[in-house]
């Protein structure tokens, strides 16, 4: 199954990891450090023109990669159908 995230990407359902609020976990150094990280080594995909609300960390042919979208987590774990 495949999961739209906006932007006209889409990913598939069984490598994501995870979705993340960006606003809640930002707050912790050790978030901060993993997508400063992540920034320096180009794994970041932004989908969002708009202000970020999310992103969700996939792993896609042994290499983790992070996409930043605009909409809300809550949102994209409906689209999955995971609960």
């Amino acid at each position: 199954m495949y999961l739209h995230i906006g932007s006209n990407t889409v990913i598939r359902t069984r490598d994501i990891i995870g979705i993340f609020d960006l606003d809640n976990s930002t707050l912790s150094y050790k978030t901060r450090d993993f997508l400063a990280k992540a920034q320096k080594e180009g794994r970041i995909i932004n989908t969002s023109a708009d202000l970020p609300k999310s992103f969700i960390v996939c792993r896609e042919k042994d290499q983790e990669k992070i996409y930043i979208c605009q909409l809300s987590p809550l949102t994209l774990i409906k689209r999955t159908d995971k609960k």
